[in-house]
C-alpha cells in the first residue's frame, strides 16, 4: 500500500496522476488535475464537468485534449452522473452508444465496470473520492465515485463483489487506486455525520477515520475509510494506491467544492482497458 506510486505526468500541457502500478499492468488511466485546459476564471482550467455553468465550448475542448492525450475515441466514453449512492451499471457492447457531450447519459450512477476492450470510464470529483478498479488477468476495469455518502454505502465494497460475481475475478489480483480528494485536514463535519461514520465503522476502525477537532466538529480521513473498506473485502496491501493527495490544499492543482464554495470545476478520472 503506498502513494509512491501515484505520479503527476504532463503531456501536451496537460497534467494529470497516474498509477505506477496499473501503467505496469497495461492500463491506460489518468486521474486529470485542474491544469492544462481552455476553461477561464473559477473554472480553470482543465474543467471536466459539463453539468458546471462553465462555457460549454470550453469544456468540449477539454475533453477532446483529454481523449487525445489518453487514446480514447469520443465514440467510446461511457459517464456517470453522480448522485452519491452506490448503483453500479456493468456495460457491454450492447448498452453503449455515442458520446453526447451535452448529456449524461446514466441517471443516478455513481460507478461503472466493463470488460469491453476500448470502451473508456469516466467519473468525476472535486473533493470526493474516486476509485480505479483493475484485473489485468480476468482484464475488468472499474470506476467509482466515493463522496461521503458513497463511502459509508460502501460502493468500494460492491464494486469489487461484482468483479468477482459477475466475471470471477480472484480478490489477489485486483489493483485498487484511490485519487485525490479532500483530506482529513480539511473534511471537517458535524455530530450528524460523525454519527454515520461511528455506526458503519463501530469501534474497531472509528479512531483511525475520525478526530474530534471541538466540541461540535469531528474530522474524516476519507482515504483511510475506503482504503479499509477495500482491505476488509481481501485487497492486498500490495495491490493498493492511495494519493493521500488534498484536492482543498492544492489548490494550484486540484479543484474543490468545499473550498471554492460551489462554484468551481470537475476533475475526471478515466480508465480503459
Amino acid at each position: 500500500m503506498s502513494n509512491n506510486d501515484f505520479v503527476l505526468k504532463e503531456k501536451e500541457g496537460i497534467k494529470y496522476y497516474e498509477d505506477r502500478n496499473l501503467a505496469e499492468n497495461g492500463f491506460k488511466h489518468m486521474f486529470t488535475t485542474r491544469v492544462g485546459g481552455m476553461s477561464k476564471e473559477k473554472f480553470s482550467s482543465l474543467n471536466m464537468g459539463i453539468s458546471t455553468n462553465d462555457n460549454i465550448d470550453d469544456v468540449l475542448k477539454n475533453y477532446e485534449s483529454v481523449l487525445k492525450v489518453i487514446d480514447v475515441d469520443k465514440d467510446k466514453v461511457y459517464m456517470t452522473k453522480q448522485v452519491h449512492e452506490d448503483n453500479i451499471i456493468a456495460i457491454d457492447k450492447n448498452n453503449y452508444s455515442s458520446l453526447d457531450y451535452t448529456l449524461l447519459r446514466e441517471n443516478g450512477v455513481d460507478g461503472l465496470v466493463t470488460n469491453v476492450k476500448d470502451i473508456a470510464l469516466f467519473c468525476y470529483s472535486a473533493d470526493c473520492v474516486t476509485l480505479v478498479f483493475l484485473d489485468s488477468k480476468k482484464q475488468v476495469a472499474g470506476v467509482a465515485h466515493a463522496g461521503w455518502k458513497g463511502t459509508v454505502k460502501g460502493i468500494a465494497s460492491k464494486m469489487i463483489e461484482m468483479f468477482i460475481k459477475k466475471y470471477g475475478c480472484n480478490v489477489e489480483d485486483i489493483l485498487v487506486t484511490i485519487g485525490p480528494a479532500i483530506g482529513p485536514c480539511c473534511f471537517e463535519v458535524k455530530e450528524d455525520v460523525y454519527k454515520v461514520f461511528s455506526e458503519k465503522f463501530k469501534s474497531k476502525y472509528i479512531g483511525d477515520i475520525t478526530n474530534q477537532i471541538s466540541k461540535e466538529k469531528w474530522t474524516i480521513d476519507l482515504f483511510k475509510a475506503n482504503e479499509i473498506i477495500i482491505k476488509e473485502k481481501g485487497i492486498k496491501d500490495r495491490n493498493i494506491t492511495v494519493s493521500k493527495l488534498c484536492t482543498f490544499c492544492n489548490e494550484d492543482l486540484f479543484f474543490s467544492y468545499r473550498r471554492d464554495k460551489g462554484i468551481t470545476g470537475r476533475m475526471a478520472t478515466i480508465v480503459k482497458l
